[in-house]
C-alpha cells in the first residue's frame, strides 16, 4: 500500500524530494505521464539511476516501464520480468546505455540480487534501473532511489505519485 512504503522512509528522504503526482484515466495518459517522466530523467553522474515501483498487481507499473522505454526509443515489446527477472534494453539516449528492468516479485531476500550484479549495475551511471516490486528489496536500494507508487482509484483510473530526490 502507498501509505505503508512512504511510512516506513526516513523522514529527510521525503522532505528533501520532489514530490509530483498525477491521475491517469487510461493506459494512453499513463504512458503520456512516463514519457513526461523519462524526459525529466538527468544523468548521475557517480551513481545509476535507481526508480522503484510500488503498487498492487496490475495497478500499472509494468506499462509506465513501457512508456518510459518507448520515450527513450525502445522499439521492443516491453514484458514484465516475473518469470526471469531481469531483462535489458540497450538505450541510444543521451544519458542512459542500457534500461535494467527487474521484478523482485519472486525474490524472498534482497540478498538474491548479488546474483544479478546488483551492486555493479547500480554504480554505473549509464544505467537506468527500474525495480518492480522494491518493497521485497528496500534495505538495498540506494538513497538517491527515485521511488513511484501506483494506486487504484477506480477500474481504469491510477493515481501515480513520483518522489524524486534528485531534484
Amino acid at each position: 500500500m502507498v501509505h505503508t512504503v512512504l511510512s516506513i522512509l526516513p523522514t529527510h528522504a521525503i522532505m528533501s524530494a520532489s514530490m509530483k503526482e498525477t491521475t491517469t484515466r487510461n493506459l494512453e495518459e499513463t504512458f503520456v505521464c512516463a514519457s513526461e517522466f523519462a524526459l525529466s530523467l538527468t544523468l548521475q553522474e557517480d551513481r545509476g539511476t535507481v526508480v522503484a515501483l510500488y503498487g498492487e498487481l496490475g495497478s500499472g507499473k509494468t506499462s509506465f516501464v513501457q512508456g518510459v522505454a518507448k520515450a527513450l526509443g525502445v522499439d521492443v515489446t516491453i514484458i514484465s520480468p516475473t518469470f526471469v527477472i531481469e531483462r535489458i534494453y540497450k538505450l541510444s539516449h543521451k544519458n542512459f546505455d542500457r534500461m535494467v528492468h527487474i521484478d523482485c516479485y519472486r525474490i524472498e531476500d534482497a540478498s538474491e540480487m548479488t546474483l544479478l550484479g546488483w551492486d555493479e549495475k547500480t554504480k554505473n551511471p549509464r544505467n537506468l534501473i527500474f525495480v518492480e516490486w522494491a518493497e521485497r528489496i528496500e534495505e538495498i536500494l540506494p538513497p538517491h532511489t527515485t521511488r513511484v507508487y501506483f494506486e487504484f482509484v477506480e477500474e481504469t483510473i491510477r493515481r501515480i505519485k513520483v518522489l524524486n530526490p534528485n531534484i
